[in-house]
């Protein structure tokens, strides 16, 4: 029971993280002050909540905690004079709207625009929404870009400090502006939902509720730019691959790879919902990485609906990404595709061509390897890559498969 409290606590907590970040953020310019203030009053809703219960209007407690944490850090010089006057402003006002019971603004998109102007450094930008926006910690976010958690601790607080001091605006960015900015704010939401999926069990409190997350704000992102491409094509593959989330695992718990889903659990409003968006990105006629992506997602679902998946034109889409976007996981993906139209070897050949050095840790090459070696009959081989896989998987269901895989 204690746990189910923790889990609505924590649940609740996720849900209102952006929200109240990104509004007091948007009022007082100062990220990191916010970041402080919220984190306590969130550490006390999850040490509290779970014996009082999640309150009637949580985020009115979370601003109630986090107005006494900054009145604290004020009392003790630890926020600029300036900075804690505008906070202690906006939570009261954000407050006085969630006890009444009103929506106040929601500046998620907002910040992540911020998070993405030209005067924050590149390599920062979609780190800096992950953490803010969408509240993943450092050392995850670290382990994503593959760099030390004290290398991106000193980015992200490097990045919210150039956004006090240079007061950038705390605005959506004009239309000739946006273009500039979209790709690390598409980046940013779909690594969010990415995390959120890998979470199959459910067993990550931070990432609860992250998928839904991710699709809510690819949703704002469409009203505002309505004809944008790899906007609607982000969504549509999100759309797409939620669609299947009732299906990926069986009655057990175990997990179940696409091709033996049961496809009457999948979400049919939800595939029609990405066809749609999908074809109105095509119609524009500017091809890009998530659109593709998306139509390899469309192909998968076409194929095992009518139970025969045209492996050769999921090939030929993934030959289009790598050109676009010759990321790692476009490359694997592209060696598994092949692997499939064309026989393993011609897989293998694809996966062996990518650099051992930057797959060392990338646990989807070796459960491709592992698949494509067994194929051809190179039992040692491919348990050895099967041993690397299950090491490298966080997740206990496809854990679980991938042992019942080995040879």
């Amino acid at each position: 029971m204690l746990d189910d409290a923790r889990a609505a606590a924590a649940r609740a907590a996720r849900e209102s993280y952006g929200r109240l970040l990104a509004f007091l953020s948007a009022r007082s310019r100062d990220v990191a002050a916010v970041e402080d203030a919220l984190a306590e009053a969130f550490r006390n809703a999850l040490d509290g909540w779970p014996e009082q219960g999640v309150p009637r209007e949580p985020e009115a407690w979370l601003l109630t905690a986090a107005r006494r944490r900054l009145s604290d850090q004020r009392r003790h010089e630890r926020v600029r004079d300036e900075a804690a006057s505008a906070l202690l402003l906006a939570a009261q006002a954000a407050q006085d709207c969630a006890a009444e019971g009103a929506a106040f603004p929601d500046d998620r998109l907002k910040l992540l625009f911020i998070c993405a102007h030209p005067a924050i450094d590149a390599g920062a930008r979609t780190p800096l929404m992950l953490q803010t926006v969408l509240g993943l910690d450092a050392a995850r976010i670290a382990s994503a870009f593959l760099v030390r958690p004290s290398t991106m601790g000193q980015r992200l607080s490097r990045a919210k400090a150039k956004i006090r001091d240079a007061r950038i605006p705390f605005q959506v960015p004009e239309a000739k502006e946006l273009p500039a900015r979209l790709d690390a704010v598409l980046e940013a939401i779909y690594a969010a939902y990415g995390r959120g999926w890998d979470d199959l069990a459910g067993l990550d409190p931070q990432v609860t509720g992250l998928t839904e997350e991710a699709i809510q704000l690819g949703r704002m992102l469409v009203q505002l730019a309505p004809h944008e491409p790899e906007v609607l094509g982000l969504l549509a593959l999100m759309l797409h691959c939620e669609a299947r989330y009732a299906a990926r695992r069986d009655a057990s718990g175990a997990y179940v790879p696409l091709m033996q889903q049961d496809t009457s659990r999948w979400s049919l409003s939800a595939i029609d919902e990405a066809e749609s968006l999908l074809r109105q990105a095509w119609a524009v006629g500017q091809v890009g990485r998530f659109q593709l992506e998306a139509a390899i997602q469309s192909a998968h679902a076409s194929g095992a609906r009518a139970g025969r998946t045209d492996w050769e034109s999921i090939a030929l889409l993934y030959e289009g990404l790598v050109t676009l976007s010759p990321s790692i996981g476009a490359l694997v993906g592209r060696a598994a595709a092949m692997g499939e139209a064309r026989g393993a070897q011609a897989g293998w050949h694809l996966l062996e061509a990518i650099p051992r050095a930057a797959v060392a840790n990338y646990q989807p090459y070796w459960a491709v390897a592992a698949h494509l070696l067994k194929a051809q009959g190179l039992v040692e081989q491919a348990r050895e890559a099967y041993e690397l896989a299950i090491g490298l998987c966080e997740e206990p269901g496809t854990r679980e498969f991938l042992r019942r895989q080995r040879p």
